[in-house]
């Protein structure tokens, strides 16, 4: 079985704990961590582009000359697309990119991406996490602590409100609950930083 030093906040390790094989210890599934960043994406986009085809342009309802005898080349419309002020040809609607993931795949990828950032040594483990106001100085500290710049605090429990709100201003830093983290998120940033609890949480979850 896995195991992972545990620190506190000020970065020293205070003891050890073991994790479940089957969330850290996987074998790495690179598609299935591929479908899911591109399933996250999509569905983060708004789908509201819209422009005009030539049948909602205004205007354009005379032949802007006659069909023959004037040399120039044939025209039906001064809003067909190759006109200035024409329509666009395949004009972007709007509509809804996101799509659905079974899940067991979404757990999978979830389990590759956590087993990566075990393997990498990106995975930092916290005996617990809290603040007694908000202070976003406080929080660069624990940072610094940690020797960390971009991170991903994953915390439980709602006495986290504290380490929320300290850390929503400093750049790099994300904080995110159990039931909130994704894929995307755990890539996106270099090192993972949960508490203990948390990780109770994740392996009763998704174990």
């Amino acid at each position: 079985m896995a195991s992972v030093a545990v620190k506190n906040i000020r970065g020293d390790a205070v003891g050890k704990m073991e994790l479940d094989d089957t969330l850290f210890g996987i074998e790495i599934n690179k598609h299935a961590v591929h479908m899911a960043v591109v399933q996250y994406l999509a569905n983060q986009r708004q789908g509201t582009k819209s422009t005009k085809t030539r049948a909602e342009v205004r205007g354009g309802g005379a032949k802007p000359w006659r069909q023959k005898g004037t040399g120039r080349a044939r025209q039906g419309s001064t809003r067909s697309p190759q006109w200035t002020g024409g329509g666009v040809v395949f004009a972007p609607k709007p509509r809804d990119f996101s799509f659905k993931l079974n899940k067991k795949m979404k757990r999978l990828a979830l389990k590759s991406v956590l087993t990566d950032k075990y393997q990498s040594d990106k995975l930092i483990v916290l005996d617990s996490l809290s603040l007694p106001e908000i202070k976003t100085k406080e929080m660069v500290g624990v940072c610094k602590n940690l020797d960390i710049e971009k991170a991903l605090f994953v915390v439980d429990g709602g006495s986290n409100e504290n380490v929320i709100l300290s850390a929503r201003n400093i750049p790099g830093i994300k904080t995110a609950g159990v039931n909130t983290i994704n894929v995307y998120d755990i890539l996106y940033y270099d090192s993972l930083v949960i508490t203990q609890d948390a990780i109770k949480k994740i392996q009763e979850v998704y174990a």
